[in-house]
Parts: C-alpha cells; sequence; structure tokens
C-alpha cells in the first residue's frame, strides 16, 4: 500500500481540503475500507480541530506601536535622488567616459596614412581601410580600459565609505539626543 509519510500527506491534503476529487474519492473509500487510514485520519483531524482553537492572532499593545512609531520618526526620510547623489561621482564617471572616447579618436587618427589622401574632394582618408580589430585588440587600450574601470571602481568605493561616514556619524547624534 502506501507509506505512512505518505498517507499522512495525502490525509493532511485531504483535511486541508487542498485535494483533487478524484483523490478526495479516493481517501473516501480508504476511509471506509482500511481501519489504519481511519484511524490516522481522527489523530490528523483532531490536530487540525487543536490548531485551529488554539492559534489567536496577538496584536501588539497600542504603547508597544506607539513606541514603536515614535522611534521611527526620529529617522530622517530619505531624501529625493537629487539630493544624495553626489554630483562630483557623475562627473568623474562623465570624464572616464569621455577620456575613453577621446583616446580613441586619438589613436584612430594617429594610425591613418595621411600621405596616401587624394587631392580630390570628400574625407581625406577611406574610413573602410580602417582596422577596427587592430585597434580593439591592443594590449594599450586594453590596459587603459582597464586602468578606467579601476579607477572608477575606487572613486566609487570612496564615495560609499564616505556616506557610510556621514549615516553613521548621523545615527549616533540621533542616538545621544
Amino acid at each position: 500500500m502506501d507509506t505512512n509519510s505518505n498517507m499522512e500527506e495525502r490525509l493532511w491534503d485531504y483535511v486541508d481540503g487542498i485535494s483533487s476529487a478524484h483523490e478526495r474519492s479516493v481517501i473516501d473509500k480508504l476511509l471506509e475500507t482500511d481501519s489504519a487510514w481511519r484511524h490516522r485520519y481522527k489523530e490528523i483531524l483532531k490536530a487540525n480541530i487543536l490548531l485551529q482553537e488554539s492559534i489567536e492572532l496577538d496584536e501588539p499593545s497600542m504603547r508597544f506601536t506607539q513606541n514603536v512609531m515614535e522611534d521611527i520618526a526620529k529617522y530622517k526620510i530619505a531624501p529625493a535622488a537629487s539630493t544624495y547623489i553626489n554630483k562630483k561621482i557623475i562627473y568623474g564617471i562623465a570624464t572616464v567616459f569621455i577620456t575613453i572616447i577621446v583616446a580613441m579618436f586619438v589613436y584612430v587618427f594617429a594610425n591613418v596614412n595621411w600621405a596616401s589622401a587624394g587631392a580630390g574632394g570628400g574625407m581625406p582618408f577611406d574610413i573602410s581601410k580602417i582596422n577596427y580589430g587592430k585597434i580593439f585588440s591592443s594590449t594599450y587600450v586594453n590596459i587603459f580600459l582597464m586602468l578606467n574601470v579601476m579607477i572608477g571602481l575606487v572613486l566609487f568605493d570612496k564615495y560609499l565609505s564616505v556616506k557610510k561616514k556621514k549615516l553613521l556619524a548621523q545615527d549616533s547624534t540621533n542616538t545621544a539626543i
């Protein structure tokens, strides 16, 4: 037949009302014919009734609620994002990206063969002849990009540590009052 744990699981589903209609009919037949199922069903039903009777929703006292609300009121509500974002960090990140773009332009223009430009109008060089694979696989470009990423991470870490120090200093002044 079924194992003891499977029987108990199926009976709990039956008592809770979450078993399917087919499962309910099978369990009804088992309860009528099998004494072990009937005995276990009565135990589970008693446990379920005890659980429903003994569980009360506890509500905290009004004084506790008031104390919690007073403690929350001590802390400042977070201001809008524009007031706590440091503009220097944004300018620093923008500077890093602008530096990367300018460096790429300098590198591209430095590798163009200006002597082969024709006397005709238009661009002084043929853009299709630029080897982008050489530009982006260059060791120097990769080193430059990695240094910029590291500098950006250091600046971000510094910003977070300053913000944490300010928050801790503010928190200590709030608790001292």
